[in-house]
């Protein structure tokens, strides 16, 4: 019932900042887990954040204290906000929304988004 469009990726320098959108449209979103996911070539896809229908937050590691998810339900929409970002950053991000499960399981995900790119350089 659910589509997802990301947008907000882009190339910058390492330590510099983006915020990704995911714009969600149909029913249901208020309803949904939302997650974001990041792939490298070559590399297995890879959880990055989550927010549930109630607010509770997810980090994985290696971004914790540098990103943060948040979503907006007036506006059908979960953001990123990267800061601090690494050339380990560099990938593909994703956004998913799920009904629950393992919020780093990718397979409990049922809606993906097509992805943006982010690239950092330095």
């Amino acid at each position: 019932r659910v589509q997802l469009v990301e947008s907000g990726g882009g190339s910058v320098q390492s330590g510099g900042s983006l915020r990704l959108s995911c714009v969600a449209s149909g029913y249901g979103f208020r309803d949904f887990c939302m997650a974001w996911f990041r792939q490298s070539p070559g590399k297995q896809r890879e959880a990055v954040a989550a927010i549930g229908s109630g607010g509770t937050k997810s980090y994985t590691d290696y971004v914790k204290g540098r990103f943060t998810v948040s979503r907006d339900s007036a506006k059908n929409t979960v953001y990123l906000q990267m800061n601090s970002l690494k050339r380990e950053d560099t990938a593909m991000y994703y956004c998913a929304a799920g009904y629950g499960g393992t919020w780093t399981r990718a397979a409990d995900y049922g809606t993906w988004g097509q992805g943006t790119q982010v690239t950092v350089s330095s």
